[in-house]
């Protein structure tokens, strides 16, 4: 019997996904559907394969989306998370399995008892971050709390970057992922985790002046800045009794501080809109954020304002990006400082065709065994084929799939909204994974925590 998997949304990390499904389409008889918008942006190869269905499908249309959720046997969900609400609520209605790579919204967990009431299996936070990084850490956690050992410590970090052969800019940085979304990182408030036992608050406007440092074998050396909200995992690790919990973004060494200047300026907000925005200059963008000065240079208000000196590694990166430019033009209507900002930034960070990306992943777990204190670090490193095969739809879409199929295969059976911290899930899936090349390096190395003993760390 043929069973339909419907998904839903074809962007930039699907490529791997739509491949996965139609790779296994024959001896697990599945057919896809894939319903987007534009169907027209979907690779030849997937939209003529026989297993294949592509439909046009707003997914404001009630009718048309309704009609092909109720025809599938299982929904994947790649839509913007906001989006995901309204496929949830049609897979309770028409009992239908869900999986998305998205954090699980309020709404979304509101549905657990519905799912469970119907037997329905609603995985979420099956990608990369959130994803990869789950089911990393809970078979490194578990391995451990297996042979006796209790947790003191949890760090997790990653990073989406350029891979070293085409690190070619100053920033060492190009878009992997939806741009948007780095331009908004870290906003809507304060970073939380806990630190030696001490609950720890970075507001935004100090976010990427709080890094820390941490070194790949065979890549070098990167910074981390802190996510929004690491204690929300405390529950789901279970780790209520470890002093430190803490998770984080990975960028390379000086990022930060450069990306701090567009803070300070302001143009990463996306509170409000620029009446003028349409046809405005470069230049004319960067000096709405400066003091008026009827002979310095908007070079030179900049520099002043910041006190940063010509000599500042930080002037070359905003030099690099054209920002000063008065013949460059931002086409945008009615655009917020962010949407203008994201724009200039994609004249420089987007990836060419053959340029390839990068995943880094990197865990560090403390821990007391027979009254021992020791530390595993474990990190992943995944580079990208090409511009549309890249690292991240690698690493978010493999593990969306296997899920899917899983789910349908009855391998994972547990109801309920849910993310894969389970050994029902991780387990076959980080094996499969490792086919693919998607690998952790596990290090034994001396517990580095502070002096627990001492006090105001």
């Amino acid at each position: 019997m043929v069973r339909t998997i419907l998904v839903l949304g074809a962007g930039k990390s699907t490529s791997y996904l739509l491949d996965y499904i139609l790779e296994n389409s024959e001896k697990e008889h599945l057919q896809m559907v894939i319903g987007d918008l534009h169907p027209e942006n979907i690779p030849q190869d997937v939209s003529s394969h026989p297993n294949c269905n592509v439909v046009a499908l707003d997914i404001f249309n009630d009718e048309e989306r309704r009609r092909l959720i109720e025809s599938s046997s299982i929904v994947v969900s790649m839509l913007p998370p906001r989006l995901h609400i309204k496929i949830a609520q049609d897979c309770v209605h028409y009992k239908k399995h869900l999986v998305t790579a998205s954090y699980i919204s309020d709404e979304i967990a509101a549905l657990d008892k519905e799912a469970k009431k119907n037997g329905l299996v609603f995985m979420n936070e099956i990608g990369l971050d959130p994803g990869i990084d789950h089911m990393s850490a809970m078979e490194i956690i578990d391995r451990i709390r297996d042979e006796g050992g209790k947790m003191l410590l949890f760090e997790s970090f990653t990073g989406g970057l350029v891979a070293p052969v085409h690190d070619t800019n100053l920033w060492n940085y190009k878009f992997t992922w939806n741009p948007r979304n780095v331009v908004l990182a870290g906003q809507g408030g304060a970073a939380k985790f806990i630190q030696e036992g001490t609950y720890k608050y970075i507001p935004y406007q100090k976010l990427f002046r709080r890094t820390e440092l941490v070194d790949i074998e065979g890549y070098g050396s990167f910074e981390v800045y802190a996510n929004r909200d690491s204690l929300k995992y405390t529950e789901a690790y279970g780790l209520q009794d470890a002093l430190t919990l803490y998770r984080g973004t990975m960028r390379r060494v000086g990022f930060s501080k450069a990306w701090h200047v567009f803070v300070m300026l302001g143009m990463t907000d996306d509170s409000y809109v620029l009446e003028n925005s349409e046809g405005m200059s470069y230049r004319d963008f960067v000096n709405l954020f400066l003091p008026y000065s009827p002979t310095d240079s908007v070079e030179l208000k900049l520099r002043h304002y910041l006190k940063i000196d010509q000599d500042d590694i930080r002037w070359g990166k905003l030099l690099e990006l054209d920002l000063f430019n008065p013949s460059k033009k931002i086409p945008l209507k009615n655009a917020t400082p962010a949407q203008m900002l994201q724009y200039i930034l994609e004249d420089s960070w987007t990836l060419k065709k053959d340029e390839k990306d990068m995943i880094v992943m990197y865990h560090k777990f403390g821990f007391e065994i027979n009254g021992k204190k020791k530390q595993i670090d474990a990190n992943m490193v995944v580079l990208g084929e090409n511009q549309s095969h890249t690292a991240m739809a690698k690493t978010v879409g493999l593990p969306v799939a296997m899920a899917t199929l899983q789910i349908l295969n009855k391998k994972i059976a547990t109801p309920g909204v849910q993310i894969p911290i389970n050994k029902e899930v991780y387990k076959s899936i980080l094996s499969e994974l490792k086919s693919y090349g998607i690998t952790f390096k596990e290090y034994e190395v001396p517990y580095l925590g502070y002096n627990p003993d001492s006090i105001g760390n």
